[in-house]
């Protein structure tokens, strides 16, 4: 009696994929989701067809981004379960109030709300700061912020400590792409690893990447912490996938300063 062995559907095998970029095993897997290691090694063998609720069970256990989440569930022969709305329209109006709010709230400190790869969404009045003698090429849109902080025109040579501060920002960077590979995110990180020198000996006293931005300024020289918000309960992939990036003083000068250009504005 001949035996064919079962040939795993596209979704067994991007199943099988992610679970390997996640490094989680089967039994691990299989006790997130609420179901047996037999269970998982059947649906990456294709033996059994889950049915919706477990693919959306097993994408959320993996961690996945609702985007991948919604490529999943495309695979499996499935519907997507999350919008992807535009950030224009009606349904994201109360959305983009609140972002503004919270923009115009930061003041007189910069922040700015960014897409996956850096894309500029908005920014508050204080984001002057950034892109003070920035080439304007840098400034067309679309901006890509981290570009724009890197680059030798943009930001780069007015940080004191672009050797650490850029890198920190590059290795962020990649830990997102091997978390959720993404071809263009690699290009990113790679475009931006050739704007940054490479980092010399740190000495005894080096303290890793937890230094704040050291920005050089008309007014003297800006010490400013980075705090980064995402919309962990969002159910639309356009809201999931941005990011608020807000700048902090780090000392009584900066704060000083910030609070002055804010009122040479006004």
């Amino acid at each position: 009696m001949t035996t064919h062995a079962v040939e795993p559907s596209p979704f067994a095998r991007e199943l099988l994929r992610w679970r390997t970029t996640r490094r989680v095993s089967q039994l691990e897997l299989a006790l997130r989701a609420g179901t047996t290691q037999r269970y998982v090694s059947f649906i990456e063998r294709g033996r059994s067809v889950p049915g919706r609720a477990v693919v959306i069970r097993l994408a959320e256990s993996l961690e996945l981004t609702l985007r991948e989440r919604n490529a999943l569930l495309l695979a499996a022969g499935y519907a997507p379960a999350f919008a992807e709305s535009s950030l224009d329209a009606a349904e994201l109006e109360p959305v983009r109030e609140a972002l503004d709010g919270i923009l115009e709230g930061h003041l007189p400190y910069p922040a700015v709300v960014a897409g996956p790869r850096g894309e500029l969404v908005a920014a508050n009045a204080a984001f002057d700061v950034l892109t003070e003698g920035a080439a304007p090429g840098l400034l067309k849109p679309p901006v890509n912020v981290l570009r724009l902080a890197l680059h030798p025109d943009g930001m780069a040579s007015r940080v004191v400590n672009l050797q650490a501060w850029g890198r920190h920002i590059i290795e962020s960077l990649r830990s997102r792409a091997r978390t959720s590979p993404d071809p263009r995110m690699s290009e990113l990180a790679d475009e931006l690893a050739a704007y940054v020198p490479p980092l010399a000996d740190p000495g005894d006293d080096y303290l890793g990447f937890a230094v704040p931005l050291r920005l050089r300024c008309p007014e003297g020289e800006l010490r400013l912490m980075t705090t980064l918000t995402s919309f962990a309960t969002a159910v639309d992939v356009t809201l999931a996938e941005l990011h608020l990036e807000a700048f902090l003083p780090a000392d009584a000068a900066t704060a000083e300063i910030l609070r002055g250009r804010a009122a040479q504005r006004k």
